[in-house]
């Protein structure tokens, strides 16, 4: 979105279309293209654990279902730029529906709407910076949302809990909580849903393998939630999880790339330290990357953490009528309370539709 004009019930939005330089009403998804591709490059949307090419789907169920090429990562543009024989181009050769068209360009389209919500949802806190924990560092240290693809069928392993150092089954798998969050240095916000996340991404590792071991280091469990605090208890009880309350200072590895825990148990007053196959971090959520452009352009105020500021009788209403918000974009929250959100959001809109019907009636 790059201009917006008019008010409540009558704005006026420019949006910016970036070019795929794949023609989305003649792509019929079929992969060929993808498949002669000679570049590849780390998947994104694995996190970097795996590759894909240069002309890609940006996830399997995207919609619409339509190929991309990466700009930054193809050959034909990379080496081509300037001369009359371009190299490449493999993918326009071999698409049997002519989709592929190198000379599209960006698209900008002017849209008359009443409402508008915001839902951009959040971004992941990079600990690379806490060098105590040793991600980016220690091939085995992952943040959370890398696990998740991990432990994804359709992930860069297929499902298969293997160490990104040398692909060896993990059988001990810790998790340590609140790394970037609840912190004065860096986010003193709680994030809502780590705690949760780590034990379901926990109960599904021990039902990958029933014989893995599984660690939750934590400084309190917020297990908030309808029905939250019986899962915390089966996840112990019928799942085997160890819930350590614990001071993690440092993240080391030995000799054969395992990640070691030093920590603080808080219930013994002893320094102690644990050896494992991953250690994966619960990382805070951030405001997403480019949020500040966007409520630029909208004149939508943001407040102290860098979130969308809502106000806080009604939560989809943000500082300027007829914008409203729902989801992460405005403060962490989880998959039920943002869909429930999300209804509101578009019970809120909807009004205005029908009273700016009604009034045209």
């Amino acid at each position: 979105m790059e201009g917006l004009s008019g008010g409540v019930g009558e704005f006026r939005v420019k949006v910016r279309k970036k070019a795929r330089l794949v023609d989305e009403d003649k792509c019929i998804a079929c992969g060929q293209c993808a498949e002669k591709c000679p570049a590849k490059v780390p998947d994104q949307f694995n996190m970097g654990l795996g590759l894909r090419k240069a002309i890609y789907k940006h996830f399997a169920q995207g919609i619409p279902s339509v190929y991309t090429i990466d700009k930054e990562n193809c050959i034909r543009i990379k080496k081509g730029a300037g001369k009359k024989k371009k190299p490449c181009g493999l993918c326009e050769k071999v698409c049997p529906a002519d989709a592929v068209n190198f000379d599209q360009e960006d698209e900008y389209i002017e849209i008359d709407v009443g409402a508008i919500v915001l839902a951009t949802g959040y971004d992941l806190f990079d600990p690379s910076g806490l060098s105590h924990y040793g991600y980016g560092k220690i091939e085995n240290v992952v943040v959370s949302l890398e696990y998740e693809r991990l432990m994804s069928a359709s992930g860069p392993t297929g499902g298969h809990l293997d160490r990104p150092s040398d692909g060896k089954l993990a059988k001990r798998v810790g998790f340590v909580q609140c790394v970037g969050s609840r912190d004065l240095r860096n986010n003193d916000y709680c994030s809502g849903f780590c705690c949760m996340h780590s034990i379901k991404e926990a109960i599904l590792t021990r039902e990958h393998d029933a014989e893995s071991e599984v660690y939750i280091f934590y400084n309190d469990l917020r297990a908030m939630g309808k029905g939250f605090h019986q899962y915390r208890k089966r996840g112990e009880e019928q799942y085997g999880i160890k819930y350590i309350k614990a001071r993690v200072g440092e993240i080391t590895q030995d000799e054969e790339g395992n990640p070691i825990v030093w920590y603080e148990d808080v219930e013994e007053g002893k320094v102690k330290h644990l050896a494992l196959d991953i250690v994966v971090l619960a990382t805070a959520s951030v405001p997403s990357e480019g949020v500040g452009e966007l409520t630029t352009v909208l004149g939508v105020d943001l407040e102290g953490h860098g979130f969308i500021r809502s106000d806080m009788t009604h939560p989809s209403l943000t500082s300027v009528p007829g914008i409203f918000v729902c989801g992460a974009c405005h403060g962490p929250i989880d998959i039920p309370e943002s869909v429930a959100q999300a209804s509101g959001a578009a019970a809120v809109a909807a009004e205005i539709m029908l009273a700016a019907n009604v009034k045209e009636h």
